[in-house]
């Protein structure tokens, strides 16, 4: 139960409900217990009648208040229950709720490095699996345990004064039912982790395979996908069933047990009332009565249990992720205004899953409303900066700065807040054209949609679209083609009207043409902001303020495109290359 601590917190936050919810219980149980006693004292009635101890008349007068109390107890223990499912299961709900926004407030808080590490099938069933599990603790196993624990003693101090050596044998089998529930609990708990472990390969298996359906149909490797995914099916199949045998022993055993205290009951109940120790007949259908209504709530011991064990499974998986500290935190509360000067100096960067340097000593600086273009190699460190400025991570060595605050020191939020970014691989999400730019200014206005459309040179291809801007795209943006994946990416960024713009070689897919007229456009609506452009053409920096050519995590060169082209280096050979291949 130490996992499921964590749960304390939402179980005060709806304390009033679950009170109610228990008060409710007691009452429908108590209610429920009347019957017992009606049917037994009915039996008592008609034996004494058969034995002409009491007349026809009375017979029937009793008989008659007796069956108008049975049917209006079970009523009202009928109107309880269904108010007892109301609050209790409805607080499991509740819970749950905030389970699942704690968990996904914890995905958002965390850093890149996590998402590297752990896999998305396992992120989804941890926050969907995992949490159902603990919801079936909160609600379920809550209301059967208030159940149990009112019949039980209710029923008990009943059937106590009425007579103590028979309920002694009726409970005679319970110590023997928990003892058997403790040793398949254990196993149930070791057992559920695994099974919820294969569930997430599974996840993440299935998953990656939606995601790049593309390319396992263009390699035509659709049988030995179906081979692997089949072969993983098997082996979460097999962690189910041998789960489910281990569950399969509790109601055979409790339904054992049970009808071992029925036999007690018939024949040292049937000898008590020989023996004269028992006065009434109705007695011992009294207590047969009470030894069924027990059976269930006997039964959901086991089930519980199991219900508690899978939960605290479930919910040590759950904590490990929220118990993970974010890399990067926003260490001030202090509100800082964006200009959009940058410098770095002689930062050093490693990455700290792969321990690959991309970044070694570089310095550079950005003024308020200038263009810094960032050429290289591939793998020479161009996306890494871009990731620095947004803090995506924190560098080892040397120190970016922010209009001259270092940027660990400024507000994250206003920071990213400031920042339009245009990644390199174009992430679009399955929704319209419409929302996908208006993901970076959630309260835009139709007119700056289109405006943003414009800019980006995707406004005449929207149009062509049957439904235009409410348009629903594929996951991830598959029904575009690239450049225009990448031009409503352009939009969305410009829509935020940032002070500083970051583009990571988000041209690619375009051609020379539609790249002219795109950045054309760029200059316009970049004047007096911070713009860093990272391209592998000189079409697209040779309109820069500044230019620095990277290798190795190194600046090799600095410099105006008209300064660069007269230099003997890589950018003079990028350009004449391009030149000759008349991309410029």
């Amino acid at each position: 139960m130490k996992e499921l601590k964590h749960i304390n917190k939402y179980f005060y936050k709806y304390r009033y409900r679950l009170f109610l919810g228990v008060a409710i219980t007691i009452i429908a149980k108590i209610f429920a217990l009347f019957t017992p006693r009606l049917i037994g004292k009915s039996i008592t009635l008609i034996s004494k009648a058969l034995k002409n101890e009491i007349s026809i008349d009375v017979f029937k007068e009793e008989l008659a208040i007796n069956i108008i109390y049975l049917i209006g107890a079970a009523v009202i223990a009928g109107l309880f229950t269904f108010l007892m499912r109301q609050t209790l299961i409805n607080v499991s709900r509740y819970i749950e709720f905030d389970l699942k926004n704690e968990v996904y407030q914890q995905y958002q808080r965390l850093s890149l490095n996590f998402y590297k590490s752990n896999r998305t099938g396992d992120l989804m069933n941890r926050i969907s699996e995992d949490v159902t599990k603990v919801r079936m603790y909160t609600g379920p196993a809550i209301m059967y345990t208030v159940n149990m624990i009112t019949l039980f003693i209710v029923a008990l101090i009943y059937m106590l004064s009425v007579s103590p050596k028979l309920t002694l044998y009726t409970m005679l089998p319970l110590p023997f039912l928990s003892f058997i529930i403790y040793k398949l609990s254990t196993v149930i708990n070791k057992r559920s982790t695994i099974v919820q472990e294969y569930l997430s390969n599974l996840s993440t298996y299935t998953q990656e395979s939606f995601s790049g359906i593309s390319i396992i149909k263009a390699y035509g490797i659709e049988d030995e996908n179906n081979l692997a995914f089949n072969t993983l099916s098997e082996e979460s199949k097999q962690k189910q069933i041998d789960l489910t045998k281990v569950q399969a022993l509790f109601f055979p055993s409790m339904i054992f047990l049970i009808g071992i205290s029925n036999v007690l009951v018939a024949y040292i109940g049937g000898m008590q009332y020989i023996n004269g120790e028992i006065k009434d007949i109705g007695t011992i259908a009294e207590f047969l009565i009470y030894v069924n209504m027990l059976t269930w709530p006997v039964a959901t011991v086991g089930w519980v249990t199991n219900l508690v064990q899978q939960a605290e499974a479930s919910q040590k998986r759950i904590n490990e992720f929220l118990k993970q500290e974010p890399e990067i935190k926003n260490n001030t509360t202090v509100q800082t205004d964006i200009d959009g000067n940058i410098d770095f100096k002689n930062v050093t960067f490693i990455y700290p899953d792969t321990n690959i340097k991309a970044l070694n000593a570089i310095s550079f600086s950005i003024k308020k409303g200038e263009t810094l273009a960032i050429l290289g190699k591939t793998g020479s460190g161009k996306s890494t900066i871009l990731d620095l400025i947004g803090r995506l991570y924190d560098v080892q060595d040397g120190n970016i700065t922010i209009d001259g605050k270092i940027i660990s020191q400024v507000n994250l939020n206003n920071l990213r807040d400031s920042i339009g970014y245009v990644p390199q691989d174009a992430f679009l999400f399955s929704d319209t054209i419409e929302n996908n730019i208006m993901f970076g200014k959630e309260d835009a206005t139709e007119a700056e949609v289109i405006e943003a459309a414009k800019n980006a040179y995707v406004h005449k291809n929207i149009k062509k679209f049957t439904n235009g801007y409410k348009t629903k795209l594929g996951e991830r943006g598959i029904t575009l083609s690239g450049g225009q994946k990448q031009r409503i990416s352009i939009a969305r960024a410009l829509i935020k009207a940032p002070k500083i713009m970051l583009f990571d070689d988000c041209l690619s897919a375009v051609d020379t043409e539609t790249e002219e007229k795109i950045l054309s456009s760029l200059r316009k609506v970049s004047d007096g902001k911070t713009t860093i452009i990272v391209s592998h053409r000189v079409s697209s920096a040779k309109h820069a303020d500044k230019i620095i050519v990277l290798d190795e995590g190194k600046v090799v060169q600095n410099g105006t495109h008209e300064h660069l082209i007269n230099v003997d280096g890589y950018y003079k050979e990028l350009y004449l290359k391009q030149l000759s291949s008349k991309e410029l």
